[in-house]
């Protein structure tokens, strides 16, 4: 009788660690605010957006980041309504310190490649309205820092960069042309 309760245990525990598991990947959304700065601009300039996207086995995956930096070429008096938006698909790459479930840290390497969009509407310096799309590209890293299983912060430092002339529209990959390019700071809550 003991041996069958023996095998039966062992069957038991065997058929548990054996039996596949539901694959879970760990999506997560933040809304953050940062500060834009760098060769293009006056440093300091406020930007929002939003990223979302999803870590498979925790430690690869893919995000989209969309960024909207208001007044980003200078004040509303001299530029007019002027905007820089950015919209990238971008790969994360993260060690899950803590685990991928509960409380835990994950720094992070990030980049992408996607959409540039500058757009300046009249004002006192620059009275003609223009804009461009542009293709562009982004790297960076930071850390998120979870609470508990569905919360935490973010923090962030990216580059972003135009392939294209902002006068001439040409591509290139060139990184000493008058292409747009900056960093951005952010910081933000992260839902997951």
């Amino acid at each position: 009788m003991k041996r069958v309760i023996k095998t039966l245990i062992l069957a038991s525990a065997a058929a548990v660690v054996m039996a596949p598991m539901q694959a879970r990947a760990d999506g997560f959304v933040t809304p953050w605010i940062g500060s834009a700065f760098g060769s293009n601009i006056q440093n300091g300039q406020a930007t929002l957006g939003v990223s979302a996207g999803g870590m498979g086995a925790g430690i690869i995956g893919g995000e989209v980041d969309f960024g909207w930096s208001p007044s980003f070429f200078g004040t509303k008096s001299d530029f007019g309504n002027n905007t820089v938006m950015n919209l990238m698909g971008n790969v994360i790459v993260g060690i899950p310190i803590g685990g991928t479930h509960g409380g835990g840290v994950r720094p992070y390497v990030v980049g992408g490649l996607g959409l540039i969009r500058s757009q300046i509407d009249g004002g006192t310096i620059a009275t003609v309205s223009s804009s461009d799309n542009m293709f562009g590209w982004d790297a960076g890293g930071g850390v998120m820092g979870y609470f508990n299983n569905h919360v935490g912060l973010r923090g962030d430092v990216r580059y972003l960069r135009a392939t294209s002339d902002l006068k001439s529209g040409v591509t290139t990959l060139d990184l000493s042309g008058n292409q747009l390019h900056f960093w951005r700071a952010s910081v933000g809550v992260v839902f997951r």
